[in-house]
C-alpha cells in the first residue's frame, strides 16, 4: 500500500473516531432518557449538552499555537490528540456509569465533558486532513472521513441499541468508550501533517489574544464576500438540526417504533452513507463546490418530507428503513460539499482556528435551537413542526440560488 493510500484508510479512522461521540450526546443518548419517560421538551434540551461543538473555536488557537509538551515531537497535531484522545474515554466511560434514572444531572455532566473533548479532537483531526493531503487529494481524504464518520454513527446508534438489547446499556456505552481509547493507536500510526510554523511566543495575554483569536478573524473577514458567507455556514444546516433534535422521541413517541426496529433501520442507513459520500464527492469534482451545494442542499431539505411520510405511514418498519436510508444519502451529499466548501476557505497559518470556527457556526443552530425543538413540537405537533424545518431549510439555498454565495480565497 502507497503512502497516499496509506493516509486515505488513516483518514477513514480519524473519521470515524470524530463521529463515533457525536451520537452519543446526542440520539442515542436521547434514546436511553426515553427509557426513562423523559417528556419530549426534556429530550429536546439535550442539544445543549453539543455546546463545545460550537464553542471550539475559543480554544482552537491554543492547537494552533502551543506545543504540546513533552510530545512535540511527533507535531502539533498528533502530540495533542495522544493528549486529548485518553480524555475522551475517560468521559465516555464516565457516561457509561451514570445513572440517568436516579441522577439526570451527572450524565448530563459526564455528556458535556465528552462534547467538550470531542470538539478537541475534531479540531486536531481537521487540521491534520486540511494539512496532510495536496488538494488534488483533499476530495478523497473527505470522502474517507464522511464514510468514517457516517459509519462511527450508525456504530453508536445502531450498534449501541443492539448491544444494550443483549448485554445492557452500561455494557453498550463501555463498549464505545474502548472503541475511542483505540483511537490512539490511529495517531500513532499517522504520519506527521506539513504545518506551518507556529508564530513566535507571545509575551502577554493581550497579545496572545490578538495571535489566537483576532488574526485569523481578521484575515478571514478581510476577503470579500465573508459576510454572506458566514451567513450561508450558519444557515445551511438550520432545517436538519432541528428536525434531528426530536428524532428519538419522535421515532418512540410519535409513531411507536421500538428500540429494535430503530436498530435495525440505522444499521441499513450505512448503505445510504456510502453511496451519499461517494455521490458527493463526484458532484463536487464535477460541477464545483456551490453548485454541488445548491444541489445536495436541495436533497436535503426535501429528504426532511420523509418525516412526514413517515408519520402518514405508520409504524411500519420498512418505511422507517427507507426513511432512514435516503435521509443518509442525502446528508452525506450535502455533507461532502459542505466541508469540501469550507475546507477550502482556510488559511494555511490559521488552519485549525479558522476550520474549527467555521465548522462550529455550522453546528450553531443545533446547539442553540436545537434545544428548544422538543417544545417546538410539542407546541406545533409533529406536521406543522417538520413541515417547518423544511422551510427552515430554504434561506441559505436562496443565498446560493442569489448568487451571495462565492469562494473567498485563502492566504
Amino acid at each position: 500500500m502507497g503512502a497516499e493510500s496509506r493516509q486515505v484508510w488513516i483518514m477513514g479512522a480519524f473519521g470515524f473516531l470524530s463521529g463515533l461521540p457525536l451520537s452519543l450526546t446526542a440520539f442515542t443518548l436521547q434514546l436511553w432518557f426515553t427509557t426513562f419517560g423523559l417528556s419530549v421538551h426534556a429530550i429536546g434540551m439535550t442539544a445543549w449538552l453539543g455546546l463545545p461543538y460550537t464553542l471550539k473555536f475559543l480554544w482552537s488557537g491554543l492547537f494552533d499555537r502551543a506545543p504540546p509538551g513533552r510530545l512535540r515531537a511527533l507535531g502539533r497535531r498528533r502530540g495533542w490528540l495522544l493528549i486529548v484522545q485518553p480524555l475522551l474515554a475517560l468521559a465516555a466511560t464516565c457516561l457509561a456509569l451514570s445513572r440517568p434514572g436516579s441522577s439526570p444531572a451527572l450524565t448530563a455532566a459526564a455528556g458535556l465533558a465528552l462534547a467538550f473533548f470531542s470538539a478537541s479532537q475534531d479540531i486536531l483531526i481537521d487540521a491534520w486532513r486540511i494539512e496532510s493531503f495536496p488538494e488534488r487529494l483533499q476530495g478523497t481524504a473527505l470522502a474517507a472521513y464522511v464514510w468514517g464518520y457516517r459509519g462511527a454513527m450508525i456504530t453508536s446508534t445502531s450498534g449501541v441499541l443492539w448491544l444494550a438489547g443483549l448485554l445492557g446499556w452500561r455494557a453498550a456505552l463501555l463498549a464505545m468508550a474502548g472503541l475511542l481509547a483505540a483511537g490512539l493507536a490511529v495517531t500513532l500510526a499517522a504520519a506527521a501533517s506539513r504545518e506551518a510554523a507556529p508564530a513566535d511566543r507571545v509575551r502577554s495575554w493581550r497579545a496572545g489574544v490578538e495571535a489566537a483569536f483576532l488574526a485569523p478573524l481578521r484575515d478571514f473577514l478581510g476577503r470579500p464576500g465573508a459576510g454572506a458567507v458566514l451567513a450561508f455556514v450558519i444557515l445551511f444546516r438550520v432545517g436538519g438540526v432541528l428536525a434531528d433534535g426530536v428524532a428519538a422521541p419522535f421515532y418512540r413517541y410519535g409513531v411507536g417504533f421500538t428500540q429494535h426496529a430503530i436498530a435495525d433501520a440505522n444499521f441499513y442507513g450505512w448503505a445510504g452513507t456510502l453511496a451519499g459520500a461517494g455521490a458527493g464527492a463526484w458532484l463536487v469534482l464535477r460541477l464545483g463546490a456551490v453548485p454541488a451545494l445548491l444541489l445536495t442542499g436541495l436533497m436535503r431539505a426535501g429528504s426532511l418530507g420523509l418525516y412526514l411520510m413517515l408519520l402518514a405511514a405508520g409504524p411500519h418498519e420498512g418505511a422507517l428503513t427507507a426513511k432512514i436510508v435516503c435521509e443518509n444519502f442525502a446528508g452525506s451529499c450535502a455533507d461532502m460539499a459542505f466541508l469540501s466548501y469550507i475546507s477550502s476557505l482556510c488559511s494555511a497559518a490559521y488552519t485549525a482556528t479558522q476550520y474549527a470556527l467555521l465548522s462550529a457556526l455550522a453546528a450553531l443552530a443545533f446547539h442553540t435551537l436545537g434545544g428548544l425543538s422538543g417544545v417546538a413540537a410539542e407546541a406545533l405537533g409533529y406536521r406543522m413542526f417538520f413541515a417547518a424545518t423544511i422551510l427552515a431549510s430554504l434561506p441559505a439555498l436562496a443565498l446560493l440560488q442569489a448568487g451571495y454565495i462565492k469562494r473567498p480565497a485563502a492566504a
